[in-house]
Parts: structure tokens; C-alpha cells; sequence
């Protein structure tokens, strides 16, 4: 299974979105350089005011770029960064891979998948009802997540836009994901 990077973003102020850039560094056990959620231990304000000493597990964020289309059928325009990603992705089911997939994106960078990101009300601050294309029930009642995953640099490399993204899934059986 392989997709393709369509855009890479980040932001060393704290801020909903997060401007695109040329490329993005990968840094081993930290997350994207100069980001600011990147680090050993968590970074997301309201994580750290729970417990600053947490394993950072939402060192890059991915969002597929479908989900832009599908919201887009409701009447809103999302583009690459601005719902804080660091990373847009088109061609891989993001949601469906398990925890643990391993994500080999351009010549060196390696990510491992943590979860699922938890939307939050900022989301609609973005733009208001966003929130309710992102997150909601399916049949049976259990919240469904679409907002992106989160994951952790096991190899560090530059990441630019048009980089091949090759999946690899673990061995044994597969842990859906749940947010992180």
C-alpha cells in the first residue's frame, strides 16, 4: 500500500493551522523540527496541563487529503495545514491502518502510528459546524474520528510534497486505532 505526500506544514508558535512549507525536517523521538508540538513528552496544552511528563504521542499529525473533498460536499473549503496537520496525505486510508503501521515517507523518514487525533472545539472556531464533519456516530453509537492520525519519528528525514509514502503494517493481530 502506497500514497503520496501532498503538502507538509508546521509552526513554532502555538496556533489552530499551520502554514505549508517547502519541506519538513523529521527528528527522531521529537516530531517535525522547529514545530511546536514537538518534543519527548507532550506538547498539546491541554495534555501537558493533565500531565507534563506524558510520552509524546502526537509528534506528526496526517490528515488525507480526501477528507477535504468530503467536507467540501457539505459546503466547507479545508486546505493542506489548516486544520493543524503536519502532513496531508492522498491514496492511503489513514483511519483504517492499525496501531503500529509504519509509514516510510520520502528517502529516510520513518513514522509509526500512535491513533487517532481526538478533534477538539477549535475546529469549529476554524470554521463553525466543522467540528460535526469530523467526528460523530456511526450506527451502533460509537464515535467515529476523522480529523487525521497521530504518530512518532522512529527515523528522522526531510519530507517534502509529491514524496511516495510506502505503508507497512505489523505482524500479528491489528489494533484499530483510538484516540491518542
Amino acid at each position: 500500500m502506497s500514497g503520496t505526500v501532498v503538502a507538509v506544514s508546521s509552526n513554532g508558535e502555538y496556533s489552530f493551522t499551520k502554514p505549508n512549507r517547502d519541506s519538513i525536517t523529521l527528528l527522531a523521538g521529537l516530531g517535525v523540527e522547529g514545530d511546536v508540538h514537538a518534543g519527548v513528552t507532550v506538547k498539546h496544552r491541554s495534555r501537558v496541563a493533565q500531565d507534563p511528563t506524558q510520552p509524546n504521542l502526537r509528534q506528526v499529525h496526517l490528515i488525507h487529503e480526501e477528507l477535504f473533498a468530503e467536507v467540501g460536499e457539505e459546503g466547507f473549503k479545508v486546505a493542506p495545514g489548516e486544520l493543524g496537520e503536519n502532513i496531508t496525505t492522498r491514496g492511503i486510508d489513514l483511519l483504517g491502518l492499525p496501531v503500529g503501521a509504519v509509514l516510510r515517507l520520502g528517502d529516510s523518514a520513518v513514522l509509526e502510528v500512535t491513533g487517532l487525533r481526538n478533534p477538539c472545539l477549535q475546529i469549529d472556531n476554524f470554521q463553525d459546524g466543522l467540528l460535526k464533519q469530523v467526528v460523530g456516530r456511526d450506527e451502533a453509537g460509537a464515535v467515529v474520528r476523522k480529523a487525521g492520525i497521530m504518530s512518532i519519528v522512529r527515523e528522522g528525514g526531510v519530507v517534502r510534497p509529491g514524496d511516495t509514502i510506502d505503508v507497512e503494517l505489523p505482524s500479528g493481530p491489528h489494533r484499530p486505532l483510538e484516540r491518542v
